[in-house]
């Protein structure tokens, strides 16, 4: 572990690096941006310095999009921290949600909490140091929204877009709770990744793609949920939007755009 100091790279400067014989974990900073490495030039997560519990980057806004069909969930298990958005941005703004976070690589729990403003655990946020793969098949209580974003220097790991894995993700949530996963649109397998999703849940499977970069978040229902109506979801939308400054009513669009629908509500 050791500091970089004014180092400057193409994301600009190095404020740190740890290295061990398994992986790298770099954080650099530019314009007030400061973003997670892990052993590559990818940007695994991005905060602005001046507001920590924002969500800077456009894919995890998108996740959050969980609200216009469950925004009373109160179980959240979160497989993958990276630089601690998604948790941080629930603890901070969402009153008596319970989320528990699973990352494999201690070193980004250490700089998540050191270097990004993840608060520490308590009675609403408990983060756990282990293999989210082994985690999903025992939790210890069943989610009511089950989010998937893990990815590292090679991209998505083999253990968390397996069939089996997906299949264990249905039987971590509770009868009416969905499954919320990152992927990316030009992985060569993200046809593949989507078909495993819609077995394991029977089809109830929507797509929300963010604009470039390619991030297609998949949200994934154990049983059709109600209230499917655009009016409903533009209300909510609105509603949202207004609490929380996110462009819900642009994903509410892009939810109609890339699936099937009528008029008056999404399908499955």
């Amino acid at each position: 572990m050791g500091l970089l100091g004014d180092v400057t790279g193409r994301f600009g400067k190095f404020v740190h690096k740890s290295v061990t014989d398994k992986s790298s974990v770099e954080v650099t900073e530019q314009d007030g941006i400061r973003s997670l490495h892990l052993g590559s030039v990818t940007v695994q997560s991005s905060m602005r310095i001046a507001s920590p519990y924002e969500l800077t980057i456009t894919y995890t806004r998108a996740m959050m999009s969980y609200l216009l069909f469950m925004p009373e969930a109160k179980e959240v298990l979160a497989i993958g921290l990276g630089g601690g958005s998604l948790p941080k941005f629930i603890r901070h703004k969402l009153q008596g949600v319970r989320t528990t976070v699973v990352e494999i690589n201690a070193q980004v729990v250490q700089v998540a909490r050191s270097h990004f403003f993840l608060q520490p655990d308590d009675e609403f946020l408990q983060v756990v140091t282990g293999d989210g793969a082994e985690y999903i098949r025992n939790p210890t209580v069943p989610a009511e929204v089950l989010m998937v974003d893990s990815y590292d220097s090679h991209g998505i790991a083999r253990n968390l877009s397996s069939q089996e894995f997906y299949q264990d993700c249905y039987a971590a949530l509770n009868p009416q709770g969905m499954l919320v996963v990152n992927l990316w649109g030009s992985d060569k397998n993200f046809g593949e990744y989507l078909q495993r999703i819609e077995h394991a849940f029977d089809g109830r499977v929507l797509i929300l793609p963010t604009g470039r970069p390619s991030n297609i978040i998949v949200f994934a229902f154990r049983r059709t949920p109600g209230n499917l109506r655009w009016k409903v979801l533009r209300e909510r939308g609105q509603k949202l939007q207004n609490k929380f400054g996110i462009e819900f009513l642009e994903f509410v669009e892009r939810l109609q755009d890339n699936n099937f629908n009528t008029a008056d509500r999404l399908l499955f």
